[in-house]
């Protein structure tokens, strides 16, 4: 049955009727179509850029497709239709085209370095298997790869490259000539520069970011994922860490304190920049509103900006087209403008998934 909606349509910010018939949409009426929404303000369905639905609350990974299925639903209950899984240890291409759920983005497990990376998380593998491993996990995944850039180098105490400059540029053509993008969790300074001049295609968390990277991203359209819920756990890494690696400590406060000034100066030089919570492991799901708030009140970008970055202009980075002639019939419905308080994301008064009413918001 196809479906009618009527609301102020965003970005357009006009009164608009939409018609969702099966999984598309289409601005020409369909007779004896089902009213669904009249009235309130309606996003193509939020996003979340940098997710994790294989990996389990503590770091574990899941050992079930219905483990999967569980966190899936609770950022969809939160309003995101749309999820990058950057990075799984359970492989899970089994749903992604299951109607109940988000559309999936996936890369393939993590490649990282031996012994300085999550337990069990990544591919551990040295320098000379890390092209052949890139190549490996992108055709694991749907059109991503998640590179581990940094860690924690317990030789020198500090945060270190996971290898060396050719070896992590070497790995970003691996991923591209396998047809993939690349994405990179990278802390550090020292990492982040080599990878951004390598030409990666999204930086995760980016803290180590200076403004002449600012100005390279900007230019070469290369985005920026800040994941600020989790930068702020960065007080209790510090915690853990000072009685052996105060050095260490030091560093990962002295990043945490300084990211919301380098994600607004990111903006404002005009690096994309998309939502993501980083859920999974340390992070709850269902969080994409909570970081959302915090790209408007701590790194100062406005809310139609945050929302953008959370909806239409994410859903297009990833290749999940939103309300347009012939788009996907995913979309969120607020009781209020969100323009005027962001804050009312964290309700969405009635969620369409694929062309499907799902039951009311708890």
């Amino acid at each position: 049955m196809a479906l009618h909606v009527r609301g102020v349509l965003l970005p357009d910010d006009e009164v608009r009727d939409i018609w969702l018939v099966d999984d598309r949409v289409t601005f020409e009426p369909v007779p004896g179509a089902e009213t669904v929404v009249d009235g309130g303000f309606v996003l193509p369905g939020l996003t979340d850029a940098h997710c994790h639905i294989g990996i389990a609350r503590g770091g574990a990974p899941i050992s079930s497709l219905d483990q999967a299925r569980e966190l899936a639903r609770t950022d969809r209950d939160a309003g995101v239709l749309a999820i990058r899984d950057a990075g799984s240890p359970y492989p899970y291409p089994e749903l992604d085209d299951e109607p109940d759920l988000p559309r999936l983005a996936r890369a393939g497990r993590h490649v990282a370095p031996p012994k300085r990376y999550l337990r069990d998380i990544g591919v551990e593998v040295g320098a000379a298997e890390v092209a052949a491993t890139v190549a490996a996990q992108a055709a694991a995944g749907n059109g991503w790869v998640k590179m581990v850039g940094d860690w924690i180098d317990r030789g020198v105490g500090d945060l270190a490259p996971a290898w060396d400059a050719d070896t992590l540029t070497a790995a970003v053509a691996a991923a591209h000539a396998a047809g993939a993008r690349a994405a990179v969790h990278t802390f550090s300074e020292s990492a982040v520069e080599i990878m951004v001049r390598a030409g990666v295609d999204s930086v995760e968390h980016g803290t180590g970011l200076s403004l002449d990277l600012i100005d390279l991203m900007a230019r070469q359209g290369t985005a920026l994922v800040p994941t600020m819920i989790n930068i702020r756990t960065f007080g209790h890494i510090a915690d853990q860490a000072r009685a052996k690696f105060p050095g260490y400590a030091d560093h990962m406060l002295a990043l945490r304190d300084r990211f919301p000034g380098v994600v607004r100066a990111a903006h404002e030089a005009g690096v994309p920049i998309y939502v993501g919570t980083d859920a999974g492991g340390g992070i709850d799901h269902g969080l994409a509103a909570e970081e959302m708030l915090l790209l408007h009140e701590e790194a100062g970008m406005s809310a139609e900006d945050v929302l953008a970055a959370a909806s239409w202009r994410a859903r297009e980075w990833l290749g999940f087209p939103g309300l347009v002639e012939g788009g996907l019939a995913d979309l969120t419905v607020y009781p209020e403008d969100p323009r005027r308080d962001l804050r009312v994301v964290r309700a969405p008064s009635r969620i369409i998934l694929r062309g499907r009413v799902l039951p009311s918001p708890r």
